[in-house]
């Protein structure tokens, strides 16, 4: 249970009611918005945390990452937790492709390492479809994973707070 101004509020509860207010930029979307919500996606995910990542998506967004099928909210929170335990050191740069109307398509590349110290490359494409209100409503993304070693990463800055 979390607490606003001494007011208790269930975490899934603050992630549905958060849906009522816009979410700029909204679409349709020119060169301009879309590349603003590819920076905030970008800026979102490398915080990683989980709450504020999943706050951008419609409360029953739907999701393909590879192999797996995520709907609403609260399973996206349970996705990035795993993903982030997972993948360690995580930085993440994403690239508008293409857009038009209420869709986004972004290349993208993250560096992380596993458990191991291994460190990987991932690479990939996502497509983001958004409603009326800015929130992203479904998001497919295709991954390919490449192991790299450190001296091969690229993505060395720090860690955001």
């Amino acid at each position: 249970m979390l607490s606003i101004s001494g007011t208790p509020f269930s975490l899934s509860l603050l992630m549905n009611a958060s849906h009522l207010k816009p979410r700029l930029p909204l679409p349709p979307f020119t060169e301009e918005t879309a590349r603003q919500k590819v920076q905030l996606a970008e800026d979102a995910w490398n915080s990683r945390d989980p709450e504020r990542v999943a706050l951008a998506y419609t409360p029953d967004t739907e999701w393909r990452n590879r192999a797996e099928f995520i709907n609403g909210r609260e399973q996206v929170v349970e996705f990035l937790r795993r993903k982030w335990v997972r993948e360690q050191d995580y930085r993440l740069r994403k690239t508008l492709w293409a857009f038009m109307g209420n869709r986004i398509a972004v290349r993208f590349e993250y560096e992380w390492h596993d458990a191991s110290g291994q460190w990987w490359r991932s690479h990939g494409n996502e497509n983001w479809e958004f409603d009326e209100h800015g929130y992203m409503a479904k998001r497919y993304a295709s991954i390919n994973d490449e192991a790299i070693s450190e001296a091969e990463r690229r993505f060395r800055w720090p860690r955001h707070p």
